[in-house]
């Protein structure tokens, strides 16, 4: 039993302490925990092949199929970071995050906000127009989302991007069922007060509900870094390329070699690994906390 002394003071979950008690389900526990071990190796081999592979000089990745290089070439990383310049196309992503994160936490909360707390007439039919959005592909509307931003001449320029992300309908239904769990005495409260419907949104319903602006701004970074077709048709050739975008034009280039290729790879994914592995918890608790409820 001392594999399995943590259990004692585990308050959740599957399996209990009481539970290992029993033969079989340490046996069963024991099997599971393998097999999370496994999914974990196959899932972070791809990451660790990247890394070595980045490290390899040019004549050794030709050669051999050796999966760990025989000398480290640290110095290759900041060549190819230099020569393609990626402190410039970080920095646009980072423009590019940082206004989605914003849109993506005002906008669709404000609009949870409506039809969890405010609930004007009709808003079942707009909370249904809602949930039929989540059956349509975003790709569907590229076409039409995509001239009306040209009619506008919004093109180079990031605020379409920061916008799309304040149109999110899974967004939408997290936080709505998030405030529907707020305690109903602090809105009444403000409000006789004389708070405003907007005061009460900023100052008592987003400082309550910061576990879920947490998932919702995490879930944004990862979908605003890695988004390539929006960027790709909105600022390729204006000098405000994204990583993702940039990282395609190294694809098609017949200037960059596949060593070049594997280190803007592994470049182009750092950020957001860094992201999920420090907030994994608060994903997870964010989305339960939040998640429709039966």
């Amino acid at each position: 039993m001392g594999f399995f002394k943590k259990y004692a003071r585990k308050e959740d979950g599957v399996i209990r302490f009481y539970d290992l008690k029993s033969g079989p389900t340490r046996i069963w526990a024991v099997l599971i925990f393998i097999a999370c071990i496994a999914m974990a190796v196959i899932a972070l081999y791809p990451v660790f092949w990247l890394i070595c592979s980045s490290l390899k000089d040019l004549k050794e990745f030709m050669s051999t199929t050796q999966v760990i290089p025989k000398n480290a070439d640290w110095e290759g990383w900041v060549d190819t970071w230099n020569s393609f310049g990626f402190t410039k196309y970080y920095i646009n992503s980072g423009i590019a995050v940082a206004g989605g994160v914003v849109c993506a936490v005002f906008f669709n909360g404000l609009m949870a906000y409506v039809l969890a707390i405010l609930k004007p007439r009709g808003y079942k039919i707009v909370f249904a127009l809602v949930m039929w959005c989540l059956l349509i592909p975003p790709t569907t509307s590229f076409v039409a989302l995509f001239v009306n931003i040209k009619n506008i001449g919004l093109t180079k320029s990031f605020v379409p991007l920061w916008l799309s992300m304040g149109a999110n309908a899974y967004w939408v239904v997290l936080f709505k069922n998030f405030f529907e769990g707020l305690p109903k005495d602090y809105i009444d409260a403000a409000r006789l007060d004389g708070c405003g419907s907007l005061q009460i949104f900023t100052r008592i319903v987003l400082p309550l509900s910061r576990s879920i602006i947490v998932v919702v701004a995490i879930f944004a970074v990862t979908a605003a870094w890695s988004d390539f077709l929006m960027p790709y048709l909105l600022l390729n050739g204006s000098g405000k390329e994204t990583v993702m975008v940039k990282l395609y034009s190294f694809n098609t280039s017949i200037k960059t070699n596949q060593l070049d290729i594997i280190r803007a790879v592994l470049y182009s994914i750092i950020p957001p690994t860094i992201i999920f592995t420090v907030f994994q918890k608060q994903i997870m608790g964010g989305v339960m906390d939040g998640g429709i409820k039966g």
